[in-house]
């Protein structure tokens, strides 16, 4: 467990700068079409370049989740391989590809990470998050969607998960969910979709 102090975190001895020092305003520091120092935030997501005239925005990325029950109901987890918060639970799913739908990130993403074909998307909600990766944050706008499954069986974690498991969401800790949206889907919609099944 990380300890926080004064805008540094400290973890297994080493020293990492929190989220409020990471915003992008505070580090972003050149600009990425000249290279000038002059580079100021011209407000709390955007920045303006004093040499070349370059506008920057700081917008958010979109990810996938899927949500997969089984037979049973119950709903399939994940366990990340990757930082940020490697080991910790979350969603099958990630970033959406540049020029890629949101619907054919879920799809290439249960692929790449489980090994499984997409019978059926139904999309269900979205929630914003936001996490530190490399010393900046990263916002996020997650898009959650249920997944019906071509074939459930010889799933394999590879790619950005180490395992995964069939869980009840009622019995999920949260302290287990570092991130807020992929939390809210779980213990919210998850429960949700799982009282009010819906064919796709």
């Amino acid at each position: 467990m990380a300890r926080f102090v004064h805008g540094l975190a400290e973890s297994n001895g080493i020293c990492e700068v929190t989220m409020d020092k990471a915003h992008p305003i505070h580090v972003l520091r050149h600009c990425p079409r000249c290279g000038s120092p002059e580079f100021p935030a011209t407000g709390s997501r955007s920045f303006g370049c004093g040499n070349c005239g370059f506008r920057l925005f700081i917008n958010s990325a979109a990810a996938v989740a899927a949500l997969i029950f089984d037979r049973e109901g119950r709903l399939l987890v994940t366990r990340r391989a990757i930082d940020p918060d490697i080991g910790k639970m979350d969603l099958p799913g990630g970033f959406v590809d540049p020029d890629e739908t949101a619907e054919a990130a879920v799809r290439r993403e249960l692929r790449e990470e489980l090994g499984v074909e997409v019978k059926s998307l139904r999309y269900l909600t979205s929630r914003s998050n936001q996490y530190l990766f490399s010393g900046i944050v990263v916002f996020t706008l997650d898009l959650a969607f249920r997944a019906e499954i071509v074939n459930l069986e010889n799933m394999v974690a590879s790619d950005d998960i180490s395992a995964f498991e069939w869980v009840d969401p009622s019995t999920v800790d949260p302290a287990e969910i570092p991130a807020p949206s992929i939390r809210y889907f779980i213990r919210e919609v998850a429960l949700h979709e799982k009282s009010n099944p819906e064919q796709n």
